[in-house]
């Protein structure tokens, strides 16, 4: 689909933010998609510095000198292509998804020098605008500019179904997969760690709107932010 006639041809940012498989990123992609818009996954880049610091060994060094994670990040490179996430030039799109990443990124996501170095790379791959960017705390700190700022809830039970039929569609049957009940609780964890954390804490813009996605469609959530982009778009036509 492609955006209607009519409509203002300057581009504009649209920022997603919520919690852990709230529909964030599968809605951002989407919309971005319909608008013709760059869609940049932040949430892949918090993983992708975890998948390092996993690679490397360090999470427990980590989290006994918060501060030596500024080596982690002296050489790091992150780029997209399309759907593929590129660490240091390697392809990590499947990698980032695994558990142990899901379960370690709050932690990582939560280091000042981690937040402040993606935030830079961020606002650099937004700075032309016509970007849909998901995440924590793009309408409140990376982006609070941002034309349209749209925040994603979801019920937990709801989300930890989502990310176990997620895991999985991937595991092609393997055993050993978390049960519902334990991906539940890891995304209660995870929601009081993301809102209590000391820098950028998860927050809802106050300009932002709200949309609870535990009984909609994929098609349904995506409808609703695209109109909402398509209105905004059409205000100064």
């Amino acid at each position: 689909m492609h955006v209607e006639q009519g409509i203002r041809t300057n581009r504009i940012i649209i920022a997603i933010d919520g919690p852990a498989a709230s529909g964030k990123s599968t809605t951002a992609r989407k919309v971005a998609r319909m608008l013709g818009y760059t869609y940049i996954d932040t949430g892949a880049m918090y993983r992708s510095v975890t998948l390092k610091a996993i690679r490397r060994n360090v999470i427990d060094d980590l989290r006994r000198s918060p501060e030596s994670v500024v080596a982690l990040l002296e050489d790091i490179t992150i780029r997209f292509d399309g759907d593929h996430v590129y660490l240091d030039g390697t392809d990590v799109t499947e990698a980032i998804r695994d558990n142990r990443v899901s379960r370690e990124v709050s932690f990582i996501s939560s280091l000042k020098p981690v937040r402040d170095r993606l935030r830079q790379m961020q606002q650099e791959l937004g700075k032309l605008r016509g970007v849909v960017m998901d995440g924590r705390d793009i309408g409140t700190i990376v982006f609070p500019d941002a034309e349209l700022k749209i925040f994603l809830v979801a019920d937990a039970r709801e989300r930890a179904e989502r990310r176990y039929a997620e895991l999985k569609a991937k595991s092609n049957g393997a055993s050993g997969l978390p049960g519902i009940e334990e991906l539940e609780e890891e995304i209660k964890e995870r929601d009081r760690a993301d809102a209590e954390r000391e820098h950028a804490p998860l927050r809802k813009h106050p300009d932002a709107t709200e949309i609870d996605t535990s009984d909609l469609s994929v098609e349904q959530q995506v409808r609703k932010v695209y109109e909402l982009a398509l209105a905004l778009l059409k205000e100064d036509r």
